[in-house]
């Protein structure tokens, strides 16, 4: 059973906790290694097998026009107020060396020559998108080849040239491009810091003790240590993307200090009963540790469920992040008892409490116990829940409501990808961004990529030509560039409207659906459309089609682990509708936030964005993993309270009360931990890290501490309904509890839970 093979483990570490200790730090060290012997960088490629963009993208490399590697552009204007490219010899001498010294940086295939173009005709430079209207502002567009003949190191020579150029050329210089957005470091160092400082004064008030904060604090660095550094290793086998080490960084805080909260707090109950710390901490891990493994295993295939999206880069994200969450079980297991019986008894809140119990002066002090286990029932929850009791109708009804309207903006959800308009001022792809956007409209930062498969047909061109440019939303389409040797032909289009504005993805799918294919007609020719801007609005189209297959593959999986776990059928399904809503009510909240703007000025967002196309799957999965481990931590409470006593009030009272205080903390831990990471720069980690405690605040107060026990209250003793057909057909192996379970770790025996 796995309540005996984790109480053995909980008990050898305890009694052994310098060879454990020992162990983890050697495989820290070996991780640490590993990741910069075979470690690899982080990059984006928001690419799909079978999408539109995707045929584009191919069609462009076989044409090998060079429009099919990475790109980078360099924006510069005089700073002289008054002085113009046109009519400044020195300005123009200062872009001419720009351009050099940029066309001499490694595996730079070429560079755009606005001084060049200048010198044979100012209308030549405008008319060619590298210098504008009004002469103030100039581009030089930097080709590289295909991302995988590229490093961070051709970022960073790029970056280092602009610094260097800033203080010798009387230009202001800024950078942009999808180079940065590929290569650039993922925000998280100072939020890691800021969640790990607030999860410890969290603990401290939640315990008392110096020692029972670091523990928890302690195991989770090791964890965070050993998974980031396997994650790097992966990066260098496969393309992580770079959301991978912030977002395992964020989840694993969170369930890791989680996960120690609740073996500890178990571990403290043992050690005011007058249990030895070896012992306190194996029952312990057998007790808290059974559902900390059901839980992290629920996150993982949860996270691991992504692949049905068939977006690649999401899947090998998703396996990053669950190598951190199994990290952290892991961890929970067998470096956190080793903490505890390296801490002795010291990790009582007044160490008198567990010397008088083993002295048998337990009378005074028995009052004493509860608060120093720091799980039992306080007088405020038990008061609270019993009012909750009695008037269970309108405290279910009132918090539904609530979560229903808060999820209402979720009708208005409009997913694409925040661009480099988003980022703040201090950011020089925002300042380029935005000297782009006046000096050549809004469009020009996000140029569509048309690919055609002529198949013989030449007089497609001047048809695709013309149809595009006539079109609404296409403010100018550069010459078409045709490849004879494979007949494609690559046509540069810039749109009217930025990247991330739903007016940019209506022309995109309005190109597809009616000008390709008029110009192309009953021929054989193919066009299709690409560019970072087309991609993006089809992987964010893919992932909202695939969406509900993976929300009924979750939540199909999380009933029939919960039935297992707690025998019983209302249980799971109750489980499964609360956390919908909760999570329902996260989406909604995250709407009003990043699309509205309600609020937003709050968490440093100074545009309103579109959804992030991937978060909302990923917030999914993560997020029904984690409002799981609260299910399943204080459902067993209750179940043992019910199997105790037979009476479903009196195990919904004792059973919530006693876990209120742990998950009320283990609640402000994650909260604070996703909330560090909602003031980072990048939209996207923003929204990861609002999304995120918006979701667990909602799940840990109004569903856990309302809707729970009001709906339990109601149900009575249906909640643990279970056909008798079906408790036969149910296996009783280690993902369940029974008995045998109940005395391998010292707990009271406990009756059946099938209804009769």
């Amino acid at each position: 059973m796995l309540s005996k093979a984790l109480l053995r483990l909980g008990t050898s570490a305890a009694r052994h906790p310098w060879r454990v200790i020992a162990a983890w730090l050697l495989a820290a060290m070996l991780a640490v290694l590993a990741a910069v012997a075979f470690g690899g960088r982080t990059a984006d490629s928001m690419t799909a097998p079978g999408l539109d963009s995707q045929r584009a993208a191919e069609l462009i490399e076989r044409a090998g026009t060079g429009q099919e590697g990475m790109t980078a552009q360099v924006v510069v204007t005089p700073l002289d107020d008054g002085a113009t490219f046109f009519d400044d010899d020195g300005a123009r001498t200062a872009l001419m060396r720009l351009r050099a010294e940029v066309q001499r940086l490694p595996h730079v295939l070429g560079t755009s020559d606005p001084a060049g173009a200048l010198d044979a005709g100012g209308d030549t430079a405008v008319r060619g998108g590298l210098v504008s209207a009004d002469g103030r502002i100039a581009v030089v567009r930097v080709q590289y080849p295909d991302q995988s003949r590229l490093s961070a190191e051709d970022l960073d020579a790029l970056v280092d040239l602009g610094d260097r150029l800033r203080a010798e050329l009387p230009l202001r210089i800024e950078m942009g491009g999808n180079l940065f957005y590929v290569f650039s470091d993922p925000d998280g160092g100072a939020s890691e810091l800021i969640g790990l400082l607030a999860a410890a004064a969290i603990l401290f008030l939640a315990f008392g003790s110096l020692v029972a904060a670091a523990l928890p604090i302690g195991m989770a660095v090791f964890g965070l240590t050993v998974g980031v550094a396997t994650m790097t290793v992966l990066a260098g086998v496969t393309e992580v993307p770079t959301f991978a080490p912030v977002l395992g960084s964020m989840v694993g805080l969170g369930v890791g200090i989680d996960y120690a909260l609740f073996v500890l707090a178990r571990h403290r109950e043992y050690l005011a009963c007058g249990l030895d710390p070896q012992g306190a901490a194996g029952r312990a891990v057998a007790t808290a540790g059974r559902p900390v493994v059901f839980a992290g295993g629920t996150v993982v295939v949860s996270i691991l469920g992504l692949a049905v999206a068939n977006v690649p880069f999401m899947t090998v994200g998703g396996v990053a992040v669950s190598i951190v969450v199994l990290t952290m079980v892991l961890a929970s297991v067998t470096l956190l008892p080793a903490f505890l019986g390296a801490a002795g008894p010291r990790l009582g809140r007044d160490g008198r409490i567990v010397r008088a119990l083993r002295a048998g002066r337990s009378g005074r002090l028995g009052r004493r116990r509860d608060t120093a286990a720091g799980a039992v029932p306080a007088v405020g929850w038990r008061r609270w829940l019993g009012h909750v009791g009695r008037h269970p109708v309108p405290y279910a009804v009132g918090a539904a409501a609530l979560l229903m309207t808060a999820t209402l903006p979720v009708l208005g959800l409009r997913v694409g990808l925040p661009d480099d308009g988003s980022l703040p001022q201090s950011r020089t792809e925002r300042r380029a961004y935005d000297l782009v956007a006046q000096g050549f409209g809004p469009g020009t930062n996000g140029p569509l990529v048309i690919a055609a498969d002529l198949s013989g047909d030449p007089g497609v061109v001047d048809r695709l030509v013309a149809g595009v440019a006539a079109d609404p939303g296409i403010a100018s389409v550069a010459p078409a560039r045709i490849d004879r040797a494979t007949g494609v032909a690559t046509l540069v289009v810039f749109p009217t409207t930025s990247p991330q504005d739903k007016a940019t993805a209506d022309t995109i799918a309005r190109l597809r659906a009616e000008v390709l294919p008029a110009a192309i007609g009953h021929g054989p020719a193919r066009a299709h459309v690409g560019g970072a801007a087309a991609s993006l609005s089809d992987v964010g189209r893919r992932t909202s089609e695939r969406l509900p297959a993976f929300v009924a593959a979750v939540l199909a999986m999380s009933f029939l682990l919960l039935m297992l776990v707690f025998r019983s059928v209302v249980v799971p399904l109750k489980a499964v509708l609360l956390n919908l809503l909760s999570i329902g009510a996260a989406y909604g909240i995250m709407v009003a936030v990043f699309q509205w703007g309600w609020g937003g000025a709050l968490i440093g967002l100074e545009a309103t964005v579109p959804i992030v196309s991937f978060i909302p799957m990923f917030l999914f999965a993560i997020l029904f993993g984690l409002s799981m481990d609260y299910e399943v931590f204080l459902l067993s409470r209750v179940r043992e309270e019910y199997l105790r006593t037979g009476d479903n009030g009196t195990a919904i009272v004792e059973g919530v009360s006693r876990t209120a205080r742990i998950i009320t903390s283990a609640a402000l831990i994650m909260v604070a931990v996703f909330l560090s990471f909602a003031v980072a720069e990048d939209p996207s980690t923003k929204m990861f890290g609002f999304g995120l405690a918006t979701a667990i605040f909602i799940d840990a107060t109004v569903v856990r501490m309302v809707l729970v026990p009001a709906t339990m209250t109601l149900l009575g003793r249906t909640n643990w309904w279970l056909p008798k057909w079906l408790d036969r057909t149910l296996p009783r192996g280690p993902v369940g509890t029974d008995d045998t379970d109940a005395e391998s770790t010292g707990e009271a025996p406990r009756a059946r839970l099938v209804d009769r």
